[in-house]
């Protein structure tokens, strides 16, 4: 922390803007990194921030997302960041390192652990790229403990509330960002930063501030330097990184630097005040030796005696009377009235002259919060409200039911005789459930997709959103996207894994025919993790106009709870159709689980009735015992992905691992916190069916009562059929038939050749 503070002083002594670089760890090697990190400050740095790569990076523009692509290639994890780290001081680095990143690797690593290490290899701070406040001011603390700095990210669109929260917990600069959208150089740099400069200062009491995104040249940096304490760039240096003959990587940046600074740093000497080799401390003015030289001593060994503001290096130490020694702070207080950080975010949400009550749960258990940049913080604040009021005024549900029929809304419901009758002759005697069919199959556009997606159009219209985003696996919700923009007459663009693009081309054409732009995503695994990826990041950078229509009960607070709202119709009307064919409630409902919107819509409406067994059927693939699976709930542990904290698949670095489903639509290495917190508390079962068990669900649907259903579905058939045979002859159970299984003929006719001879079903003309 004290070396960050350091760096900022010396700049401002020499009247200059500090120069604050950026690499990412691992790239284009491990090897080398630490040779640009010693590039960069003989270039001239001031102060350097190493990137932790993350698997799933939503801030991140191309340039840097393709170094962490590649550094993950290599093989770089959180200990080859600390690694390279300890190898640059053993080097000669003096300048000031933070590790910035996601929170899902250090959550990983262990944060006292990582607080620890890091302190120990010679790091000075992080900076979080998705903490939220909540666990910012937890964290800062425990950074401040361990003499290490928390750096927070100030956006354009951050409120005045936040701003104050975030410049308080600011111990050594803040990180401004200068305009809205992911990383990344540009040839414009906002005009209003100086007016956000000037807010940013005041909140903080006169910190320094180090302005980042869009950096690139001598000139930006000079005007920048003009309303900033520090400048930050990081795309261009690894674009020069990129471009740099190989081996000559390191030179390259020193001389870009250089030609940003136009200056150059000597070498310290490796001793400087040291033993054995090792640095004690940083050369400053009062401290010209790194050892504690230049401050003023008291030889008696008694505590000092007074305390003074007076600059230590204004006179000599011999002045000083060791008897009456005298301890030096740069300000005195006396206690304040103003609020803490603490105080400041419990009042985040409240009006000036009174506390609002929560919205809407953000939480579901430890599950849910807001895990993003700061980019996206306030929009996320105005959908919240946008959508509380929406849903509590009656004549958004009446408008809403108005599409009723443009939906095929209620869907049937109704008993599949044939495969009950099935269930009853491979179980005991007066074992075997009867089986219910929620049809959701039968909606428009095929899917239980179009309830949410006619629910966020109509809350998009009414925020004043004139362009719709998506992102889709397996199309289905894709198509529901695209059929509303087109009835609502507003422009759409879908975005979709290159994988599932081949997969389920008669989905893509399908949107292309309503009028939707599909982009396919080539990053990653190319599936639908990488497609909400992309969604989020064209999000930021449109938000004034642009609505995101997630898909599953995913992402950030507020969306799970929006997208568990608009499907609730699903559970809400198989309780009363239920109750018109039964007299009673179902004994259980089934659901498949992707990211978990049919589910979440199915269960909740149950929730609170303990004599209804809720039941969520993941994609098991080739084996949960395999790495080729999606069932999250099943095979993961907790972790932060995509904006929220919930279960996901990731490794022991706390990366994502790549998944693997016959079906796209649950090919994703996440879930729903609402979900989550069911698993965690027990009100809710999650068990996994493997391509095969899902292949033998879609057969006995299809030959038993006529119905093809999606791959998705499959899965819930499967396990719903296990179910029935556990139960008695008396009690009912409700399928949720999400989805039916036109796009998924292709795939089926794909697989029938591997998968086929394992169940015994043999398709050939």
């Amino acid at each position: 922390m004290e070396g960050l503070k350091a760096a900022f002083a010396r700049a401002k002594s020499e009247n200059r803007a500090a120069f604050v670089t950026y690499t990412t760890a691992g790239y284009p090697t491990i090897e080398g990194t630490a040779d640009v990190l010693l590039a960069m400050e003989a270039g001239g740095a001031d102060v350097i921030e190493l990137g932790s790569p993350f698997t799933d990076p939503i801030a991140d523009g191309p340039t840097i997302q393709t170094a962490n692509t590649v550094a993950l290639k290599n093989g770089t994890s959180t200990k080859s960041c600390l690694s390279i780290v300890r190898e640059a001081r053993s080097r000669g680095l003096k300048a000031p390192v933070l590790l910035m990143g996601y929170y899902n690797p250090l959550l990983a690593y262990g944060e006292e652990k990582m607080l620890k290490d890091a302190k120990a290899a010679g790091v000075n701070g992080f900076i979080m790229v998705d903490l939220p406040p909540e666990e910012a001011v937890r964290f800062r603390h425990h950074c401040t403990n361990s003499g290490l700095s928390y750096v927070p990210l100030i956006a354009p669109a951050t409120s005045e509330k936040r701003m104050k929260l975030l410049c308080g917990i600011a111990d050594s600069f803040i990180y401004v960002v200068s305009r809205m959208g992911v990383t990344g150089a540009s040839g414009v740099l906002s005009s209003g930063l100086p007016a956000l400069l000037e807010k940013v200062h005041k909140f903080s009491g006169g910190k320094p501030a180090a302005v980042g995104f869009g950096v690139s040249t001598r000139e930006h940096f000079l005007e920048v330097e003009k309303v900033a304490e520090g400048v930050v760039i990081g795309s261009q240096i690894i674009n020069t990184l990129k471009n740099a003959p190989e081996g000559e990587g390191a030179k390259a940046v020193e001389e870009y630097c250089h030609s940003i600074t136009q200056r150059r740093n000597t070498k310290v000497s490796l001793t400087n005040g040291g033993s054995n080799g090792v640095p004690q401390g940083i050369s400053t003015d009062a401290n010209p030796g790194g050892d504690g030289s230049g401050w003023i001593s008291h030889e008696n060994e008694e505590a000092p005696k007074d305390i003074s503001t007076e600059d230590p290096t204004k006179r000599p130490a011999s002045e000083s009377d060791p008897s009456n020694g005298v301890v030096h702070v740069d300000a005195v207080t006396h206690g304040s009235d103003d609020p803490g950080p603490l105080e400041q975010m419990e009042a985040l949400n409240t009006n000036d002259d009174e506390k609002d009550p929560e919205l809407m749960p953000s939480r579901f258990g430890e599950f849910g919060g807001q895990y993003v940049p700061e980019s996206l913080m306030d929009c996320l604040t105005e959908l919240e409200q946008g959508f509380e009021d929406a849903r509590n005024d009656p004549k958004f549900w009446e408008e809403f039911r108005s599409y009723y029929p443009y939906m095929s809304r209620p869907s049937s419901l109704h008993r599949a005789d044939r495969l009950t009758e099935h269930v009853r002759k491979t179980a005991e005697k007066g074992m075997g459930a009867s089986i219910y069919l929620k049809r959701e199959d039968l909606n428009h556009t095929g899917s239980h997709k179009i309830n949410n997606a006619i629910g966020q159009a109509l809350l998009a219209k009414r925020l004043g959103k004139t362009e719709i985003i998506a992102e889709t696996g397996a199309g289905q919700h894709g198509v529901a996207s695209a059929t509303v923009c087109a009835r609502f007459g507003m422009k759409c663009t879908v975005y979709m894994g290159s994988e599932d693009v081949r997969r389920q081309a008669l989905n893509v054409f399908r949107m292309k025919l309503l009028g939707a732009t599909v982009v396919a995503v080539e990053a990653g695994s190319r599936t639908l993790r990488d497609a909400v990826n992309e969604a989020m990041r064209k999000w930021v950078e449109r938000l004034d106009t642009t609505h995101y229509i997630i898909g599953s009960a995913i992402g950030p607070h507020p969306f799970p709870t929006i997208v568990r709202t608009f499907q609730s119709v699903i559970g809400s009307e198989t309780k009363e159709q239920m109750k018109a064919l039964t007299g009673r409630l179902p004994d259980a409902v089934v659901a498949c689980v992707g990211g978990g919107s049919n589910a979440a819509g199915m269960f909740h409406p149950f929730a609170n009735d303990p004599s209804v067994r809720l039941l969520g059927v993941e994609a098991g693939g080739d084996g949960i015992d395999t790495d080729r699976h999606s069932a999250t709930l099943a095979g993961g542990k907790p972790g932060v992905l995509h904006g929220v904290r919930t279960y996901i698949l990731q490794n022991e670095d706390g990366q994502i691992t790549d998944t693997h489903s016959v079906s796209a639509g649950l090919d994703y290495p996440g879930v729903g916190p609402e979900l989550s917190g069911w698993k965690d508390n027990e009100r809710a079962k999650f068990v996994a069916a493997t391509d095969a068990e899902a292949f033998i669900g879609l057969r006995l649907l299809s030959e038993l009562e006529g119905i093809i259903p999606a791959l998705e579905t499959s899965h819930a058939i499967f396990g719903a059929v296990e179910l029935a045979k556990t139960m008695k002859e008396d009690e009912n159970i409700v399928i949720c038939l999400s989805g039916r299984g036109d796009k998924d003929v292709q795939s089926v006719a794909e697989e029938l050749p591997k998968i086929g001879p394992k169940i015994g079903w043999d398709l050939r003309f």
